[in-house]
């Protein structure tokens, strides 16, 4: 797996591409929800690198792939280590209200998104009061 800084605006990034496609489907209406959440501007990364970010976790994920091509989107390890990329509390909470508000997007919060998302907010301990509190203070 590519390593990027912790808490950069690439390992964040790579977070969000995490929760996008966990449910193997790349959907639209996320794409269009990084735009209008201005998530490249509030992250500090450009377009062009999200998206380099994006194909750099498909290619991470492809060379993980088993003899017969097999693909797992959702590994445990994988996400802990991706998530223990990002250590400082105000970006935790950054990056998990913005995977909420993607994972909403397409009005159909899978179970594989709430189970990702879950597990996000269990070990980086937090709950959505957290999140609300912090967003609105």
């Amino acid at each position: 797996m590519k390593k990027y800084a912790n808490n950069s605006p690439e390992a964040m990034a790579r977070l969000l591409v995490l929760q996008m496609m966990c449910d193997g489907n790349f959907d639209p209406e996320e794409l269009d929800q990084l735009e209008h959440l201005r998530v490249y501007e509030v992250l500090g990364i450009s377009r062009k690198r999200f998206i380099e970010v994006v194909h750099d976790y498909c290619n991470d994920l492809s060379d993980e792939a088993d003899e017969a091509g097999t693909i797992k989107l959702i590994d445990r390890e994988r996400i802990d280590d991706l998530l223990d990329t990002i250590d400082d509390p105000k970006k935790r909470v950054l990056v998990a209200a913005i995977a909420l508000d993607i994972a909403k997007a397409d009005d159909d919060f899978s179970a594989v998104e709430l189970a990702v998302f879950r597990h996000m907010l269990q070990r980086w301990h937090l709950s959505l009061e957290h999140l609300q509190a912090a967003l609105s203070a």
